[in-house]
């Protein structure tokens, strides 16, 4: 059986795995929309043409035969925009994490699979970069068709290593962008469980980003330490995640050379940490790689208060989701705010307009505009005051399909 035909299964077995199809115009009635960009519309009503948005404004006129969604008690801003994911990580039938031969059956796979592409979409997430994986290209293709509910989906495929001389790395950059992939995504050091030191050489980023920009393809760099994080922004690579020692004065580099930083703050480590029993003994998931993370969340606390106060750094919103974090992606932006000192509307941004724009779809996504695919989401409360009104969405369009209305 093939993936495809599994994740089909998936579909049944998920049940309400995709919303039926909706007319050609919807009409949206809210008691706000942030737009992406900062601004505030009061009152607003959004009308939906097909997959496009066709009208934002508090008084726009009401299509005969219209749908509409009576959303007037709730806000509604543009879909979410996750920049670093990995969607198909998950726990096998036994609870612990799939990392291999562990008995799980290809089908078992596919149904976790599909559940955390459905948990995520639902948690307001219509487009998320997975940072990546074999299997993200058929889950992408499967998405995109509409078999199953999902974020949209980029990846990056497999990413590359050290392993790989100059001359061979951009041999695989050519060979990803064959193979479909999105985006190429590089290990500039190690894992911060093992201490986060450079790995890839000078040669090897400059070769690996050079190509990248050669074949018209965005790099994003693993780097955790200073040193790797600037060996990539001299490379000229176009994204930096993780950074969890960054120093003011890399930080100031990547803003100079115009690299977009993605930080963690806590999500990805307080998710290792909670489903530890699921982790423990596989790989470098040991004592040593937990009290590891332990460590690192206050660093990550003060590491984005310091990119936040750098002059002309744009800060991105990625979670580096992993098994036990699908579903649970606004969390990143509740501790930003919340331990990060970020102002609630710029954190809402980050994860939107700026996201569309470090990821070549700002003509697209990422904003409330005529002329924007609708990817839209409702939430209760008002996020721009209250980061936390992000977990209780309602409400989820996608190129102009409703996939979630709890009203």
């Amino acid at each position: 059986m093939t993936l495809r035909s599994l994740l089909l299964a998936a579909l049944v077995c998920l049940g309400a795995a995709g919303a039926r199809a909706q007319e050609a115009v919807t009409v949206i009635r809210a008691a706000r929309v942030l737009d992406g960009t900062g601004r505030t519309i009061p009152d607003a009503i959004v009308v939906v043409r097909g997959s496009r948005i066709t009208a934002v404004a508090p008084n726009a006129p009401i299509p005969s035969g219209a749908r509409v969604y009576d959303l007037s008690s709730l806000t509604l801003l543009p879909g979410l925009i996750d920049a670093h994911d990995h969607v198909v990580w998950h726990f096998n039938p036994q609870g612990r994490y799939h990392a291999g031969n562990d008995g799980e059956t290809e089908f078992e796979g596919a149904l976790a699979i599909a559940g955390n592409a459905n948990a995520t979409l639902r948690a307001g997430i219509t487009t998320a970069q997975s940072l990546g994986s074999r299997e993200d290209k058929p889950l992408r293709a499967a998405i995109a068709r509409g078999e199953i509910p999902g974020p949209r989906l980029l990846t990056s495929l497999v990413p590359l290593t050290e392993r790989s001389s100059a001359d061979s790395l951009r041999l695989l950059v050519r060979q990803r962008k064959q193979e479909g992939a999105d985006v190429i995504k590089l290990f500039a050091s190690k894992s911060i469980r093992d201490g986060g030191t450079q790995t890839m050489t000078d040669e090897q980023l400059a070769a690996a980003c050079g190509e990248a920009k050669v074949q018209g393809l965005r790099s994003v760099v693993h780097a955790h330490s200073a040193e790797s994080m600037r060996a990539a922004a001299l490379a000229g690579c176009s994204q930096i995640e993780h950074g969890v020692f960054a120093t003011p004065e890399v930080l100031k580099l990547l803003a100079e050379r115009k690299v977009y930083f993605d930080p963690q703050v806590c999500l990805v480590f307080r998710n290792y940490l909670d489903n530890r029993a699921k982790y423990q003994g596989i790989g470098n998931y040991n004592d040593s790689g937990f009290a590891s993370m332990e460590r690192a969340l206050p660093i990550t606390a003060k590491a984005y208060r310091q990119a936040m106060a750098t002059p002309g750094l744009d800060v991105v919103y990625g979670t580096d989701a992993v098994a036990g974090a699908h579903g649970r992606n606004v969390e990143e932006l509740v501790c930003r705010v919340r331990d990060g000192g970020q102002k609630p509307m710029d954190a809402i941004v980050s994860a939107t307009s700026l996201n569309a724009r470090a990821m070549g779809m700002a003509d697209s996504l990422g904003t409330v505009a005529v002329g924007k695919l609708a990817d839209l989401i409702a939430v209760e409360g008002d996020p721009s005051r209250d980061i936390e009104a992000l977990r209780r969405v309602v409400f989820v369009m996608k190129d102009g399909r409703v996939y979630r209305n709890d009203r």
